[in-house]
C-alpha cells in the first residue's frame, strides 16, 4: 500500500491543494494525508509558532505513514515544498513531487506586475475578479511579522538538505509566480542530486498552481509522475 503527504505553503492550509489531493484520491486507493501545520488553515493563528513545530507536524505525520504503509510518496507546495525535500533527505521517501517550492524569495518584479493589476481593477472597480488581491487581502493583517522571520527560518535550515536529497524527484513551476521567483526551479535542479530529476514550467499558473489555469494538467502530470514504474523512467530516458 501507499501513503501520499502532501504539505501545505505558508499562510495556507490544505485548501490550496485541494484539487490535486482529490484527484490523487479519486484515481488510486492510496492513503492521502494532507495536514494542517501549527497556527495555518483557512484561519490563521500565527502569533506564537515556531518554524520547528511546523518540521515536526511534517515528521511526525511521516513517520506515522511509515509505520503503515509501504511505499510513501511526498508532495509538498511554496514553503511545503522546502519541508518536503527535508523530509526526503532524512526519511524512505519513493517519491518527491515540489510545487512552486519556496527555495528563493519574493519575485519583486512579478509582484510589481500583480499589484499593478489590483491598482488598475482597483481603478476600474473590477477587484472583486482580481484573484491576487482576493487571495491576499484577508492574509495582510493576520501575518505577524515574527511569523515571517519562522518562515525565513525554515527556508535557509532546509536548504542545507537539499544536498541529500536522492528520491525521484518532479519539479513543478508556475512562469507569472509572483511570489517565488520561475528561475527556483533551476536552483532545485541544480542542488538536488537525484538520478531522476523533472522540471516542468507551467505558462499561465501563478504562484497557488493547484488552484491555476493549468491545474488539470498539473494533477495529470503529478499522477503519471508517481505511478510510473522504474523501469518505464529508463524507457523514458532511452527515448530522449
Amino acid at each position: 500500500m501507499i501513503g501520499c503527504l502532501i504539505i501545505h505553503g505558508y499562510t495556507g492550509g490544505p485548501h490550496e491543494l485541494e484539487p490535486l489531493s482529490r484527484y490523487l484520491q479519486e484515481k488510486t486507493n492510496w492513503h492521502v494525508e494532507v495536514p494542517t501545520l501549527p497556527g495555518h488553515g483557512k484561519k490563521l493563528s500565527l502569533n506564537n509558532v515556531s518554524y520547528k513545530k511546523w518540521i515536526a507536524t511534517a515528521e511526525k505525520t511521516i513517520t506515522q505513514l511509515q509505520e503503515k504503509y509501504d511505499e510513501i510518496y511526498v508532495i509538498g507546495f511554496s514553503m511545503g515544498g522546502m519541508i518536503a525535500a527535508y523530509l526526503a533527505s532524512k526519511y524512505k521517501v519513493d517519491k518527491l513531487v515540489l510545487l512552486a517550492t519556496a527555495g528563493k524569495f519574493i519575485s519583486f518584479k512579478q509582484m510589481l506586475v500583480d499589484i499593478g493589476g489590483v491598482i488598475r481593477d482597483g481603478w476600474h472597480r473590477n477587484l472583486k475578479q482580481n484573484k491576487f488581491y482576493l487571495h491576499y487581502r484577508k492574509k495582510l493583517g493576520e501575518v505577524p511579522f515574527k511569523a515571517n522571520i519562522e518562515f525565513l527560518k525554515l527556508v535557509r535550515l532546509t536548504r542545507k538538505h537539499l544536498k541529500d536529497v536522492k528520491a525521484p524527484v518532479l519539479i513543478a513551476q508556475g512562469q507569472l509566480d509572483g511570489m517565488v521567483p520561475y528561475k527556483t526551479a533551476y536552483y532545485l535542479d541544480k542542488e538536488i542530486p537525484s538520478e531522476r530529476k523533472e522540471v516542468v514550467f507551467f505558462e499561465r499558473s501563478r504562484h497557488l498552481i493547484c488552484l491555476g489555469n493549468d491545474k488539470d494538467t498539473l494533477n495529470n502530470m503529478v499522477y503519471e509522475f508517481l505511478v510510473r514504474k522504474p523501469e518505464e523512467e529508463k524507457n523514458k530516458d532511452a527515448s530522449h
